[in-house]
């Protein structure tokens, strides 16, 4: 099967380099960014072009949102599979006469940082059996963790990551700001961090919650209030209500 990857970016460069490293191969990546692309071809030796999009059985989009429909225009084999890896959007606003699908990986992708592909989970959405089985074959051999979904489920499953890693991660950021504006070592905090994340392997989340809102010491709340100024004390109070508010409190 010719199989083509269009994008540079993140998520492109991990489908690929997933897609390499189980020996399934990929007769080229496509995208714009001609230095990103030459990084991931000298890497993982792949073929790329920036104007010619070679004739394929299978098409993976990994752009961002906004670029899907434009992109998958450039697609004109009709008897092609075609399947993008956003989170959000349904395959239908892939624009062509093509097999339409979608692939989402669910896992947040920097292109310095390894990961094992093997346990990151992949929701599959096609048109017929056939095409879901094409795709159950191929990323099988890539992942233990594959799935159906429809795309009402997927929007849901987004949104969970969203709050899972995104606004987590965001967190983070603020928490550095804060230890940054002491001169405390911002890696003084990881142990916390990692216990935090591997405790609800064990425990779920809303029975592992500790800290003063779900104390409901308001001396520490007032405390911590008056340490902090502009949208990280509008998130202190946010995040702290909404704790309350979850244990009737």
């Amino acid at each position: 099967m010719q199989i083509v990857i269009i994008g540079s970016g993140n998520v492109a460069y991990h489908m690929a380099k997933a897609f390499v490293q189980n020996n399934i191969s990929l007769a080229q990546i496509f995208g714009r960014n001609e230095n990103e692309l030459n990084k991931i071809s000298e890497e993982l030796n792949i073929p790329y072009s920036t104007n010619f999009l070679v004739d394929a059985d299978l098409y993976i989009i990994c752009v961002s949102d906004n670029s899907v429909e434009s992109v998958s225009q450039l697609i004109t084999n009709k008897n092609a599979l075609v399947a993008h890896t956003s989170g959000s959007l349904p395959k239908e606003v892939l624009a062509g006469e093509y097999r339409k699908a979608s692939l989402y990986p669910l896992q947040t992708f920097s292109k310095s940082k390894e990961l094992d592909y093997s346990n990151i989970p992949f929701f599959i959405e096609t048109e017929n059996e056939a095409d879901t089985k094409i795709l159950f074959e191929i990323v099988s051999k890539i992942s233990k963790n594959v799935m159906e979904s429809t795309h009402e489920k997927r929007k849901y499953i987004h949104l969970t990551a969203v709050f899972a890693c995104n606004f987590v991660n965001h967190l983070f950021s603020r928490a550095k700001e804060i230890s940054d504006s002491q001169e405390i070592p911002f890696n003084y905090f990881l142990p916390l961090i990692d216990e935090t994340v591997q405790k609800i392997h064990e425990i779920e989340p809303k029975s592992a919650q500790t800290g003063p809102a779900v104390r409901n010491d308001k001396r520490i709340l007032e405390l911590h209030e008056q340490l902090l100024k502009d949208e990280s004390l509008e998130i202190y109070k946010t995040m702290n209500h909404s704790i309350q508010k979850m244990y009737e409190l």
